[in-house]
């Protein structure tokens, strides 16, 4: 959080203020790099002719704000694609099943059929969890009654999906850490199964980030996304010590649109993103 404290309110333009500016985005890991290049876009902004009248804190404020609108945009599902696939990934421990258990509420509750694929065969307990998520969100699901391969349970859930006429396919996978080559080769193999399924298919593939992992959450999404193709993000456990401004840094870099954030275990702590509400939440006051 970048801390809105009486003297930040009333900082005008100087090299002090700038440098307060600076030492509260870096604790808030916005990260070097996209930190100078929000303060340069400050400096834009200020007329040298009006800088006694100007507020360099929420000239601040106004940049991100514009910066996180770019990858404001709502999950919208094209119902010309029966079933229309959302392939979700993501490195263990960053909440990937319990959003997808989140996401099947959402989308049933806007009249969307659900049938969930448990992809995941790697991780002990990944199917049983689905399992529960399903039936907490009465939704459909496929899952493995062995050690399946996950491409073939993902393919299983493609076809039973279009007998039953259902309308999204959440597809859950193996999430171990980013670095390791046999997750990627899988995910690629995933993604390969569900194209002969539909060429145009997986329609969104759903990158689950955790936001307190600050710069590796960085370095998760830039290596996802070189490796497989990202459509978008969900970034979660926004509500314990997440600072949050890491997304500042993938919205620069990445320019991939959010989705949601998670603030919570419970089932109605997923939320749309909103720029607006975001960057108010992250310039709170004291």
């Amino acid at each position: 959080m970048i801390k809105s404290s009486t003297s930040a309110n009333n900082l005008n333009f100087s090299e002090t203020s700038f440098e307060q500016l600076e030492t509260q985005l870096l604790l808030a890991d916005v990260g070097v790099e996209t930190t100078m290049w929000l303060l340069d876009k400050v400096r834009q902004k200020i007329n040298p002719k009006n800088s006694e009248n100007l507020n360099t804190y929420y000239l601040l404020q106004n940049v991100v704000c514009e910066l996180l609108q770019q990858i404001e945009a709502p999950l919208l599902i094209d119902k010309k694609h029966q079933p229309y696939v959302v392939l979700v990934v993501g490195v263990n421990g960053a909440g990937k099943t319990t959003t997808i258990g989140k996401l099947a509420s959402t989308l049933t509750q806007n009249d969307n059929s659900v049938l969930l694929a448990a992809g995941d065969t790697f991780r002990a307990g990944a199917v049983e969890q689905l399992t529960q998520w399903a039936s907490i969100t009465q939704t459909k699901i496929v899952a493995p009654s062995g050690n399946a391969d996950p491409a073939s349970v993902i393919f299983d859930a493609l076809q039973s999906s279009l007998a039953q006429g259902v309308d999204v396919v959440l597809a859950d996978t193996a999430g171990r850490l980013h670095t390791t080559s046999g997750l990627i080769e899988q995910l690629k193999k995933i993604k390969r199964v569900i194209s002969r399924f539909d060429y145009s298919a997986p329609h969104e593939t759903i990158l689950v980030l955790d936001a307190t992992q600050g710069q590796n959450a960085l370095n998760q999404a830039k290596a996802f996304h070189e490796a497989i193709g990202i459509s978008s993000l969900v970034v979660t456990k926004l509500d314990g010590t997440a600072k949050g401004g890491i997304l500042l840094a993938i919205a620069r870099e990445l320019s991939l649109p959010v989705r949601f954030l998670a603030t919570g275990e419970n089932i109605s702590d997923l939320h749309q993103f909103e720029a607006q509400v975001f960057a108010n939440a992250l310039f709170a006051k004291n």
